[in-house]
């Protein structure tokens, strides 16, 4: 072998070993700060990469830290489940948890949001437009509200007006104890259909009078809700 492809070699394998120092407690450090953080499961791979250790000595730190937590009846468990690492509280807690985040936030929610809440469970995939059009008021905080509860999401986007489509999520399903949708009870028999009441909306938009009326109404609701100094 020449000198220039010794070099070479030399220059690769230091490039492979280019690792921020980190002992074992720093690097239980750092994986705990990112595992605090991750919205999914991490993989190895991903948990390497951002401490930017060996994949090997990371996989047996893991393994080290989920054995430490259990060991010592931590509230906390360390699990790797589906295809990825993240931190879990323990079933014995449950209740604890829900006391706080189901009891409390349950508690928390207005009429308003409550009610905007049953159009999209009912009516969803639905845009925000057309909740606003169902209740009569403009519903964007609310609809803030609900994100950041867990209780509804993005699902899609209107193939007519590429408006954002709002659907509930299984924390929804959680909370009212159901399975599915598909449990969700029956609206009142002597309300009208919500596909009639669309209906019957589109045909009076349509109709150049109606409209210029629904806008003078949604004008002066408008104005209700954010009255100007």
């Amino acid at each position: 072998m020449s000198e220039l492809e010794h070099d070479g070699v030399d220059e690769e394998v230091d490039e492979e070993n280019d690792e921020i120092a980190l002992d074992d407690a720093s690097l239980r450090s750092a994986l705990e700060a990112v595992l605090l953080v991750v919205d999914t499961p991490a993989t190895t791979d991903e948990l390497a990469t951002a401490v930017d250790q060996d994949k090997r000595r990371v996989q047996d730190m893991l393994n080290s830290m989920s054995s430490d937590l259990t060991a010592s009846g931590s509230g906390i468990d360390l699990r790797f489940a589906g295809d990825g690492w993240r931190f879990y509280t323990r079933a014995e807690y449950a209740p604890y948890v829900e006391r706080l985040l189901l009891d409390g936030a349950r508690s928390k929610l207005t009429r308003a949001a409550l009610e905007t809440l049953a159009v999209i469970a009912y009516r969803q995939p639905v845009s925000r437009a057309r909740v606003s059009a169902i209740r009569g008021v403009n519903v964007d905080g609310v609809i803030r509200t609900l994100v950041a509860r867990g209780l509804i999401n993005e699902v899609g986007t209107d193939p007519q007006t590429t408006a954002t489509t709002y659907g509930t999520t299984e924390l929804f399903l959680e909370r009212l104890g159901l399975a599915s949708l598909d449990e969700l009870p029956d609206l009142a028999p002597l309300l009208p259909d919500i596909d009639l009441i669309d209906d019957l909306d589109e045909e009076l938009l349509a109709d150049p009078r109606f409209a210029k009326l629904g806008r003078q109404a949604s004008d002066s609701k408008e104005e209700s809700i954010n009255p100007q100094d």
